[in-house]
């Protein structure tokens, strides 16, 4: 057998034995989608949508880099 497979029979044989472990990965994985799809949807909306075309959405990210380079 090569490494790759040793190692993947290992971590695989490992988390069929567990038993808390289990819930734990489901705390972990639903803290992850908690903080990227929801936190993100609450705190960064899309500024750029309200923007028709490419052109008006880089002439507005030109200004605002001018503006915020001038008056910092």
């Amino acid at each position: 057998m090569n490494l790759v497979s040793r190692i993947f029979r290992f971590y695989a044989d490992g988390f069929r034995s567990m038993t808390l472990g289990k819930t734990l990965w489901v705390i972990i994985g639903v803290k992850l989608f908690i903080m990227f799809a929801i936190l993100k949807w609450l705190f960064f909306p899309d500024f750029l949508g309200k923007f028709g075309g490419e052109e008006a959405k880089s002439e507005y990210i030109s200004s605002e880099l001018i503006h915020r380079a001038i008056n910092p």
